[in-house]
């Protein structure tokens, strides 16, 4: 038995599918060991250009284990209204997103996706609320499967910080 306490991340949160823009099954379980920060996405928001943000935070910790996960969602104010093909042409021609991108989901509902439930319920918001209130609500989860929430007004850059403690 190893004096190692570190914990790792549980079997429920590794086991979560996921499908990439291109058609790809994962589980959460695919990038373990890494310090992921998911974050719900939009094509027409006014935090849309959080995009390249995210890319340079990819680009910049990636090699360091950090992986960024975006999931398009249309919940709010209809603003990822297109289907896979144009989310990929929007996030390549525009911003130049190489980080994996996932198939539309929901985030709040009967259909929320359980990737979302475990990080809503792993980090509520203000005043306890589990509830993702709009577009580009970010998740840090570390290895040790610790969650931290950050408001759709924290832009990227501001998150290098937290994310050098968690790798």
């Amino acid at each position: 038995m190893t004096s190692d306490k570190k914990a790792t991340m549980s079997k429920d949160l590794l086991s979560i599918p996921c499908i990439t823009l291109d058609g790809q099954h994962k589980t959460v379980g695919d990038f373990a060991g890494k310090v992921l920060l998911v974050v719900n996405t939009a094509s027409q928001c006014g935090f849309t250009p959080q995009y390249k943000g995210l890319e340079e935070l990819w680009q910049t910790y990636r090699k360091q284990g950090l992986v960024v996960l975006g999931f398009p969602c249309n919940q709010f104010g209809n603003q990822e209204p297109g289907d896979t093909l144009d989310i990929v042409q929007f996030c390549e021609k525009n911003f130049g997103v190489t980080f994996p991108m996932f198939r539309k989901i929901d985030v709040n509902g009967e259909l929320t996706h359980p990737l979302f439930a475990h990080l809503k319920k792993s980090a509520p918001g203000l005043f306890g609320s589990e509830k993702v209130k709009w577009n580009f609500t970010k998740f840090l989860v570390a290895p040790d499967g610790s969650v931290k929430r950050f408001a759709p007004l924290t832009k990227p850059a501001d998150l290098a910080q937290e994310i050098e403690q968690a790798l």
